[in-house]
């Protein structure tokens, strides 16, 4: 039984069984020869792991390089900043030979190709795969086939069925969706504040919790703070923590937004699954899906509402999907 580990989403913490060895997490690899990066790109970090032979040998994080959420001289600062700690040749002389590369944002090839465009020059020579991030984390579920549901940041569902047919289901951006995500939730903590104060009711307990998160002492300031260049995506998802220790705590509306949370994220993957004519798995991932029970508890109970049972959560870091895919190309 794998030793359990600590994944955090804003302030909260859960144990989660992850696999600790340093041997390729997945359940019938082909050895992998050479020296591999897999990275992660998600919209508040960028997670590397440096594989040689198939064995993970360096591990470590920097901020987002998602040109959709970052400037992309952040971006570009951040993925040598990360290369600087995992790329570089090994002990024996070796170079890294292949880059594989999952990002939330690549919807066409020319996204695709500008994010291998500000890795390749840290690489010289290696062979460089940028494909979306649920492809990652339907791997790292163990699976070949079904559909990997992202709930992070932003929100996404992405499958593939034995025929190769592949099908997505949201995945817009925070503007015209991201439903489930921890963006949705911290912006609806602040809708529900303000419907209060519209009614003439005082701050509740999910309200003040915002409030003093944000350092105000009126609701009526949230709406200059939410439209504020100077917050941001990244600082409202961050807010979800609030609403799911509400939840914890009794508080009958964010209970409510957590389970509608976890039914919007299920209709996202019975769409892809819909599409794609199977019944599962389903893999949910992502900071907010792989730490919240009480969304884990929704979002099983809307599948099984689909006709959906075969539900997994994602019990390791996606990057480690790499393998998997890595192995499936031998």
């Amino acid at each position: 039984m794998p030793a359990p580990a600590t994944f955090a989403y804003g302030s909260l913490a859960y144990a989660v069984p992850v696999n600790t060895s340093q041997t390729p997490a997945v359940d019938n690899p082909t050895p992998m020869q050479g020296i591999v990066i897999g990275l992660d790109i998600g919209g508040t970090k960028t997670h590397g792991v440096r594989f040689e032979d198939g064995v993970v040998v360096r591990d470590d994080s920097t901020g987002s390089s998602n040109v959709q959420n970052v400037p992309r001289e952040v971006a570009a600062a951040n993925i040598a900043e990360l290369f600087s700690r995992i790329g570089g040749p090994g002990t024996d002389g070796r170079k890294v030979s292949r880059v594989y590369v999952g990002s939330g944002g690549i919807d066409t090839d020319d996204d695709a190709r500008a994010l291998a465009a500000l890795i390749e020059p840290h690489v010289p020579g290696a062979d460089v795969t940028v494909v979306h991030d649920s492809r990652l984390l339907l791997a790292a579920g163990r699976s070949s086939t079904g559909v990997a549901v992202i709930a992070g940041t932003g929100s996404a569902a992405w499958g593939k069925n034995d025929d190769g047919d592949e099908a997505r289901a949201g995945g817009w951006g925070y503007l015209l969706g991201d439903e489930g995500s921890g963006y949705w939730l911290g912006r609806e903590a602040v809708r529900h504040s303000l419907r209060r104060m519209n009614q003439g009711l005082p701050p509740d307990e999910l309200t003040q919790a915002l409030l003093t998160a944000c350092g105000l002492d009126d609701p009526n300031k949230l709406i200059a703070m939410f439209h504020s260049a100077a917050t941001g995506r990244r600082h409202w998802a961050q807010q979800a923590r609030l609403v799911i220790e509400a939840a914890d705590a009794g508080h009958a509306a964010s209970r409510l937004l957590v389970e509608q949370a976890g039914q919007d994220l299920a209709d996202l993957a019975a769409q892809a699954a819909r599409q794609l004519r199977i019944r599962g798995p389903v893999v949910l991932g992502g900071g907010l899906g792989m730490n919240v029970p009480r969304l884990q508890d929704a979002f099983r109970a809307a599948l099984a509402a689909h006709g959906i049972t075969d539900v997994r959560v994602l019990d390791q870091e996606p990057v480690m999907g790499v393998l998997h895919l890595l192995a499936e190309e031998s």
